[in-house]
C-alpha cells in the first residue's frame, strides 16, 4: 500500500500541529516539541520540521509511504523536487536517528 507523503518546513510546531490536526482531522502520531510533527492517516503521510534550510510553508520533499520498499531512496525529478520512498519502518529508523531521545514506533 502506497501513501503519499508531505514534508513541509514550519516555524511553529505548535501552531501547526493544532491547525493540522483540525484540517486532517487527526492528531499527529509524532510530535517531537518545537522541532517536528508527524501525520499518518489512511492516504497521507505528513511531517512539519523546521529546518532554516527551507522557508516557513514550503515544500521540503515529496514521496511515498511504500509498505513495498526494500529500502529508503530518494531521488529528484525532472523540476528538483525530491521524492523519497520508505516503510513506516525505515521513516520510524530515520526519525530515531536524528532525535535519539525518541523511542517513535509506527503502528504497522
Amino acid at each position: 500500500m502506497k501513501k503519499l507523503h508531505l514534508a513541509i518546513s514550519a516555524n511553529d510546531i505548535a501552531a501547526t500541529v493544532r491547525d493540522y490536526s483540525q484540517r486532517l482531522g487527526a492528531q499527529p502520531c509524532l510530535v517531537i516539541a518545537d522541532e517536528y510533527a508527524l501525520w499518518r492517516t489512511d492516504t497521507l503521510n505528513i511531517s512539519v520540521r523546521k529546518d532554516k534550510s527551507h522557508p516557513a510553508g514550503s515544500l521540503r520533499h515529496l514521496g511515498w509511504e511504500d509498505s513495498t520498499a526494500s529500502a529508503m531512496s530518494a531521488e529528484a525529478d525532472v523540476n528538483g523536487i525530491v521524492w523519497e520512498n520508505f516503510t513506516a519502518s525505515q521513516q520510524a529508523e530515520e526519525i530515531r536517528e536524528i532525535w535519539t531521545e525518541v523511542d517513535y514506533q509506527p503502528e504497522l
